[in-house]
């Protein structure tokens, strides 16, 4: 299998190379590092939902994908003259070992938590990235950045006790929303509102992480919900030869109701 999945790589390597080369594909060849990198976040998340899914043979053909991403990201980064997909591996690899001391012999019985974090830091300060919140890219999506940052903060004791105190905090934040809402939608601040929404989202973030739980994950589930509710509020209205924005709001909640209670084996 090592063998096999070698030949593989090296000819995606090849597969890619031509892709770029002067006669190869002209939508490739004129691809760049920030043309390129909005296809590997979606192609990150589209990996992501196939786990998430247990779909198997989509997870492999979305891994494939990923793959890709970095493959062409590291032929871009060779045609420069700046690193190669060799470097790329070893990175990555000379990372894990240094991470993983307890497992790789480095510091035998270290707590593996410790450990890695230790080591992050390490790197961390070899880069001369300063303070408790260096290092967290601009580039995550913001509920995951605002866990990572309030458990980076956690870390040094900056943290809520408990997750009854952030839903204090929760209500706290709506009732200044409310304050703002108070004069009518039309009436309020733009700028002001905004703030007061990214603090509510900010604290549901917190709250996420205080009950261990990706908020990334949860908006995808509540996201999910809301298709699959929608849709069968869709099709109900189709049998009655109605569309959704000629039934009515009443009647779409109505439907609503009713695709939670079978979603619930009401």
């Amino acid at each position: 299998m090592p063998d096999q999945a070698a030949a593989e790589l090296l000819r995606l390597l090849s597969v890619m190379a031509r892709l770029r080369a002067p006669d190869g594909c002209p939508w490739d060849r004129v691809q760049d590092f920030a043309s390129i990198a909005p296809y590997t976040i979606e192609e990150a998340y589209e990996a992501a939902d196939a786990a998430t899914r247990g779909d198997m043979a989509a997870l492999a053909d979305e891994l494939g994908d990923v793959l890709l991403q970095v493959v062409y990201h590291a032929r871009m980064a060779e045609e420069r003259g700046a690193f190669a997909f060799a470097d790329v591996a070893r990175g990555i690899a000379d990372k894990m070992i240094r991470r993983h001391p307890h497992v790789f012999g480095t510091a035998a019985g270290a707590d593996p938590t410790e450990a890695w974090e230790a080591q992050k830091q390490a790197e961390r300060a070899a880069r001369a990235e300063t303070g408790v919140l260096a290092g967290v890219p601009l580039s995550l999506p913001a509920l995951v950045r605002a866990a990572k940052l309030t458990r980076r903060a956690a870390r040094v004791g900056f943290d809520w006790p408990d997750a009854e105190a952030v839903l204090a905090k929760l209500e706290e934040e709506v009732a200044e929303l409310r304050a703002e809402l108070r004069n009518g939608p039309d009436a309020a601040d733009k700028a002001a509102l905004q703030d007061e929404v990214g603090d509510l989202l900010f604290v549901l973030a917190n709250l996420a992480r205080k009950l261990d739980l990706d908020p990334e994950a949860c908006l995808r589930g509540a996201n999910a919900k809301f298709e699959r509710r929608f849709r069968l509020i869709e099709q109900t209205l189709a049998h009655e030869g109605l569309a959704p924005a000629d039934a009515g709001l009443a009647r779409m909640e109505e439907l609503w109701a009713e695709a939670k209670r079978r979603e619930r084996g009401a």
